[in-house]
C-alpha cells in the first residue's frame, strides 16, 4: 500500500490542515534552528563582503599606488 491509497480516503482538511499542523509541531523547533542558522550564515557572509569592500576602498584610497600590476 502506497502513501498515495493512503490518502485518498482521508477527508481534505486532514491531508491539509491537521498532517502539516502536525509536522510543524513536531519538527517545528528542527525547522527553526536551521531558518536561523542559514540566516546567520547569510548575515555574517554579508558582514564579511561589506568589510571586504570597506577595505579595498580605504586600501585605494588613502594607499594610491601608480603601479597596481606588480607585487
Amino acid at each position: 500500500m502506497g502513501a498515495r491509497e493512503v490518502f485518498i480516503g482521508l477527508p481534505w482538511w486532514v491531508k491539509w490542515i491537521a498532517i502539516p499542523v502536525l509536522a510543524l509541531f513536531i519538527f517545528g523547533g528542527l525547522i527553526a534552528s536551521v531558518v536561523g542558522f542559514v540566516v546567520g550564515l547569510l548575515f555574517k557572509i554579508l558582514v564579511f563582503v561589506a568589510l571586504v569592500g570597506g577595505l579595498i576602498y580605504v586600501v585605494r584610497k588613502f594607499f594610491p599606488s601608480s603601479d597596481r600590476g606588480s607585487w
